[in-house]
């Protein structure tokens, strides 16, 4: 069986191997790398590349934990107390609030 890292494990991982680089860059300055691998992603995904789309999710999640850290914020705590009881708008589970797609 492999062993699987959850949101606090995988946070905690990051901050290990890169807090002492992404702690002298900033968070500012750090949200601009955030941004730039989203926009690797959103290209991915646009070009359909399974294998790119795959790489970009997990570079993404990567940088939204180090800005988390950087931050002071542990996303599982936040993720599980803004989500973990519905939907933050209309509290169901699953949601069902009505989308305005235009």
């Amino acid at each position: 069986m492999e062993d699987k890292l959850g949101v606090r494990e995988f946070q905690d991982l990051i901050k290990e191997e890169f807090f002492h680089k992404d702690s002298r860059r900033g968070l500012p300055r750090t949200f601009i790398w955030f941004t730039e691998e989203v926009g690797e992603l959103a290209r991915a995904i646009r070009y359909a590349d399974r294998k790119s789309v795959k790489e970009e999710f997990a570079d993404v999640l990567a940088w939204l934990c180090t800005l988390a850290n950087l931050a002071g914020i542990d996303l599982e705590e936040e993720a599980r107390e803004r989500y973990g009881k519905g939907c933050p708008r209309c509290g169901s589970k699953p949601c069902k609030c009505k989308e305005a797609f235009k």
